[in-house]
């Protein structure tokens, strides 16, 4: 198993990064908050799971440890593989799903793309006892719903847009972040961000 991997960063897209290893350009699948953190050329270190199919291999890069273990144990539900794993991260928190397990917070699965209310109290269910209490106090101040922002901006500096650039497609995105019930999904803000860039172009 590749556990993590560490060197500069040698591409960014909006759904994955590239880190150069011994020479060779390593693409890691990563949720927009830790590609947010990531810079070109700067060296970085991801916690990384490797997942194995029949017609590919693919890995996934993860800020710490616990959100890499977070993202396997997800994938112990049924009916959870890689990809809504990360989906579920890219949503939330690790400590932010083990509040909604330990909560029951219906509400809070549901605002994952590709989780309706069936699917939420199914893993619910399955979940309760294997994602653990969370780690971390719930955050105090400014509400969860502020942080979009940032994180949106610093993902688009990351991809290389320029500080002006980056300004003008977060505040475009902006009714439709308001417009969200509840906390605005980041990856899908970034996709719409991208999309005014291209435009703009």
């Amino acid at each position: 198993m590749i556990a993590f991997v560490s060197g500069p960063v040698a591409a960014l897209a909006p759904d994955s990064a590239v880190v150069e290893v011994g020479g060779i350009g390593i693409a890691v699948q990563c949720t927009p908050n830790t590609l947010s953190g990531l810079r070109m050329g700067r060296p970085a270190k991801l916690a990384t799971s490797l997942v194995v199919r029949e017609d590919s291999l693919t890995l996934y890069g993860f800020v710490d440890d616990d959100e890499r273990q977070v993202f396997e144990l997800l994938q112990t539900a049924s009916g959870v593989g890689p990809r809504l794993a990360q989906a579920m991260l890219a949503v939330h928190t690790p400590d932010a799903l083990r509040r909604a397990v330990a909560t029951a917070d219906e509400k809070a699965l549901i605002a994952v793309p590709g989780i309706g209310k069936k699917g939420a109290q199914k893993l619910l269910l399955e979940l309760k006892d294997r994602l653990g209490a969370p780690v971390g106090a719930p955050a105090v101040g400014a509400p969860v719903t502020q942080g979009w922002r940032d994180q949106l901006h610093a993902a688009l500096i990351g991809l290389g847009y320029a500080t002006r650039e980056a300004d003008e497609a977060v505040t475009a995105v902006a009714p439709q972040a308001e417009a969200a019930d509840g906390t605005p999904q980041v990856g899908q803000l970034l996709k719409a961000a991208l999309q005014t860039l291209n435009r703009a172009r």
